[in-house]
């Protein structure tokens, strides 16, 4: 099964020339705690809600003035659209990531799959649950 046809698409985005704050309000709007970073069609990382709090608040940035290009993750980890689900599996278990940005292959984003994508469509249970055990184990603390 390719990754198409469990992705989620019409995926919502954020400019990197917005503000945090404007950029936490459409995640409260969404539900949502990542938003894929894009300028123009073009992605150029990736802001959490995490990011908002450690990489801004934490350090003291105004949420009303600092950009999201100056807090984003600019490294995305992603897979392409007519790659393996299996292979997709592999890539957030190695990543350690629950959800994976999906492009074209010129690039452009057309999806978003997560774990639950994966445990509920796939149907094999031997990938989602495996998936989930390896990305959940906790990362060496940082010293």
């Amino acid at each position: 099964m390719q990754i198409q046809q469990i992705m989620t698409r019409n995926v919502e985005v954020v400019s990197p020339d917005i503000t945090i704050q404007d950029a936490a309000q459409k995640m409260r709007e969404l539900d949502a705690g990542p938003l894929p970073v894009c300028d123009g069609d073009r992605l150029v990382g990736m802001i959490t809600d995490r990011d908002i709090t450690v990489r801004a608040v934490a350090e003291g940035y105004d949420p009303w003035t600092t950009k999201v290009r100056d807090i984003m993750t600019p490294e995305v980890v992603f897979c392409f659209e007519d790659e393996d689900v299996a292979k997709a599996s592999r890539l957030m278990e190695d990543k350690q990531v629950r959800r994976l940005l999906v492009l074209d292959r010129a690039r452009r984003l057309v999806g978003i799959v997560s774990l639950a994508d994966l445990s509920v469509d796939v149907g094999d249970e031997q990938i989602s649950s495996g998936t989930l055990e390896r990305v959940s184990e906790p990362a060496e603390p940082r010293r």
